[in-house]
């Protein structure tokens, strides 16, 4: 459980520090976050394109973890 504990603190923190570090950085660098990429302002590329693979990437990565835990345990159990 402590693995498990730790596997969903650490998703949940690299969540947190996307959707909290956006408009930190919004607000301390406007400048940087209003230029042009592709037609769109860098603000809105990272929030409308590139969040949800992140936030894809991270909901991934948790699964992977979390079934191989839970594999791990079944193993250990069996013992």
């Amino acid at each position: 459980m402590r693995r498990q504990l730790v596997l969903s603190t650490g998703c949940a923190l690299a969540f947190l520090i996307a959707l909290l570090g956006l408009p930190l950085v919004n607000y301390l660098a406007p400048a940087i976050m209003a230029k042009r990429v592709g037609g769109f302002t860098l603000a809105w590329l990272i929030l409308g394109v590139l969040f949800f693979p992140y936030v894809w990437a991270i909901s991934f990565h948790f699964i992977r973890r979390s079934l191989a835990l839970e594999a791990s345990e079944v193993k250990e159990a069996r013992r």
